[in-house]
Order: structure tokens, then sequence, then C-alpha cells
């Protein structure tokens, strides 16, 4: 009898687990699979002006430190990778993960992508750490949600099971002088990856 109910207790374990799936995999334009600590451009998904990301230099700021889009929409941008929280090397849908850009620049060596508060706005900057997931780092995580036919760029972080984080779409401001910020937004850019 008891032989029978720990062959019936992991009988039902083995199923549970395997009716549970794991998120999809994000893709980028050739259909491959995005891949942690790879080279990618995010790209716009549609012709509505402007580029690939990259950093700029923001208000009273001395170093590019502002994640913005390129004005050109034949700009390519600058090179990001993907470090997912959940360390099996894969880029999903929904999972938590830092962005940063590949190349630092002398003058501001931090490349990992940071919520900071702005007149008034949520902007992305480059002054994020790398992994630590925690109360500490919430303004560092990201995810990439699946966006009609492509992608979108979320904050919205799971990695602290106490903090409250606000959840917004990233999106792109534009000043009267063309700058194009990213900012957490309720209208989305929708994005794609090219592998660099």
């Amino acid at each position: 009898m008891k032989k029978l109910l720990i062959l019936l207790f992991l009988l039902s374990t083995l199923s549970l687990s395997s009716c549970q799936t794991r998120p999809d995999p994000i893709r980028d334009t050739n259909g491959n699979i995005l891949r942690s600590h790879t080279d990618y451009y995010i790209l716009p998904a549609t012709h509505s002006g402007g580029g690939g990301l990259t950093r700029a230099r923001g208000p009273g700021e001395l170093c590019p430190r502002e994640v913005v889009q390129e004005v050109s929409e034949g700009s390519n941008g600058s090179p990001l990778n993907f470090i997912s929280a959940n360390k099996d090397g894969i880029i999903r849908e929904n999972v938590d993960l830092n962005i940063k850009f590949n190349e630092p620049v002398t003058c501001a060596p931090d490349t990992v992508w940071q919520i900071n508060q702005f007149n008034g706005h949520r902007y992305l900057y480059t002054r994020g750490i790398l992994g630590r997931p925690g109360q500490g780092t919430i303004d560092n995580w990201f995810k990439i949600e699946k966006y009609e036919d492509h992608y979108k760029l979320v904050y919205c972080p799971s990695v602290c099971h106490t903090c409250k984080p606000v959840c917004a779409d990233i999106g792109v401001l534009m000043n009267e002088r063309g700058r194009r910020s990213l900012v957490l937004n309720n209208k989305p850019l929708k994005v794609m990856f090219k592998k660099a």
C-alpha cells in the first residue's frame, strides 16, 4: 500500500511538472533564438521614424548615458546584450533580464540600463548594476513581451517579491529638438532584434 501511494505521488508530480511550460524564446530577424551575452541591435519594427537604440548625453550630462533612439531610420544604433535572470542562456518572453550596451564609453563606463526619474518622466539611463536581483536593483530589470506581430520592451520586474514596481511599457518621448528618448509610458515602441 505504501509503495502504491509513493508511486501515485511520483506520477502526479511528474505529470504536473510536464504540464508547466517555459515561456517562448524571443526570435531575431532571422528567426533564430536570442541568447544571453550575444550582441544584438534593437530596431523599430515599423517605419515610424527613428532607427536603432543607442546612448546620448542627457540634460546636464557630460557623458552619453541616456538611452535614445537614433534619429536616422537607416542607423542600427549600438550593439546590446541581454542577460536573463533564468540563467539558461536563452532569452524568453516575459522573463526578467538586464539589458546592457556592449561598448563602454570612456567617460561613462556604465552600460546596464536603469530607470531614472527626471522632469516628471521615467527615462532609461545606463547607470544600472548587472544581476543581483532584489530591492536595490529593481530599476535595472526589464522584460520582452510579444506585441502584435513583433515585440515590446516592458518594465515590470518580478525579481523582488516584496517590491511593488509601477509597471509600464517602454516607448519614445520626442522633444522639440527631435531627440527620441526612451521612457516608461503606455505607447510601446514595437521592436525587433537583429544580430550584430
